[in-house]
């Protein structure tokens, strides 16, 4: 297990958020932590500590007003730590280059690849054109449904008929290098994993795979650590001192590199 850290970007500002509050309309959000700090502030510190493979999401859309400052806020922060971090929100294959020319290892995409609620694989196939299989995320973010996981897109507030599942991830993972998969219906709000979904990601050994949501605990990084088979990657944000949240990140840290 390793511990990816995260910086998101919202109105300009790194920030906390309750996932599912998101929404284009007015760029709203329900607010855990709103740093004062820049995010090369973040990408330094994770520099320092020698963490790779954090993820800079850019949380609003690109034809916000806010997106300008959002972006540079993102840019600044794959300077500070070139071929250190991923960068995600609003990427295709006609700016992915930018984040990557700016010091970004990968880029992570979801909405671009979704179309009337299936995967493009015509679309996936520009994406790992343009920028190669080695240097691709693909964010497999989910709500629980009656159904199972269910993949949503467009900054989450749209869910797809793509199921998180093996069958899926063969499928998927012949076009990437990894996958990032936020719990959408837990992420923000420090109430525990998904553990179904933490399960369901344990049993795939193909490639890597990152877990975001609901972390809050040590006792939770430790049942992600046994459910996930110590093979799934974490993400925590709100939780995290960083972020005004309980946790130590240097022990988080210690905790999934030491197990």
């Amino acid at each position: 297990m390793e511990f990816r850290p995260c910086i998101d970007i919202h109105n300009g500002e790194v920030k906390q958020i309750v996932g599912g509050s998101l929404r284009d309309a007015g760029d709203a959000a329900e607010e855990n932590f709103v740093a004062g700090k820049p995010a090369a502030f973040y990408a330094g510190l994770y520099r320092e500590a020698g963490i790779r493979g954090g993820h800079v999401i850019l949380l609003n859309s690109r034809d916000s007003e806010h997106y300008g400052a959002t972006k540079r806020q993102a840019l600044e922060a794959l300077r500070a730590y070139p071929g250190g971090l991923q960068a995600g929100g609003g990427i295709g294959p006609d700016n992915a280059e930018e984040f990557l020319d700016a010091g970004a290892s990968h880029v992570i995409v979801t909405s671009y690849v979704f179309q009337g609620g299936r995967i493009r694989f015509d679309r996936l196939e520009q994406m790992r054109s343009a920028v190669g299989k080695d240097r691709l995320v693909l964010d497999l973010s989910c709500r629980k449904t009656a159904e199972g996981y269910n993949i949503v897109t467009d900054r989450w507030q749209n869910l797809t008929r793509e199921k998180v599942e093996e069958p899926l991830l063969e499928r998927l993972c012949r076009y990437c290098d990894e996958f990032l998969v936020h719990a959408v219906d837990v992420e923000g709000k420090s109430g525990g994993i998904e553990a179904e979904l933490a399960a369901l990601l344990g049993k795939w050994d193909r490639t890597p795979v990152t877990y975001a949501g609901g972390v809050h605990s040590y006792g939770d990084l430790e049942l992600l650590r046994k459910l996930g088979g110590n093979r799934v990657n974490v993400t925590i944000g709100s939780a995290l001192d960083l972020f005004g949240g309980p946790m130590s990140w240097e022990k988080v840290l210690d905790m999934c590199r030491n197990g």
